[in-house]
């Protein structure tokens, strides 16, 4: 997944210029990144095994929930 915005503009300059053949276009530049979601930090280590733990064992309770029935 590609995420620096100016290798995103540069991708699609280099699209656009293949496809419309054009020569000598200049270099596009974005001044601002506006996203519809926040910035959200990656989650350390310990709340990965936390959430990971936490998925386990809320699919064991719901397994035998369901074997019970």
């Amino acid at each position: 997944m590609v995420a620096d915005s100016h290798i995103i503009m540069a991708s699609w300059k280099n699209y656009f210029s293949q496809k419309l053949n054009v020569h000598g276009v200049s270099e596009v530049r974005q001044a601002e990144i506006h996203t519809a979601e926040p910035v959200v930090p990656e989650p350390s280590i310990l709340e990965f095994e936390l959430a990971l733990e936490n998925l386990k064992a809320t699919n064991h309770q719901a397994l035998i929930k369901y074997l019970q029935n």
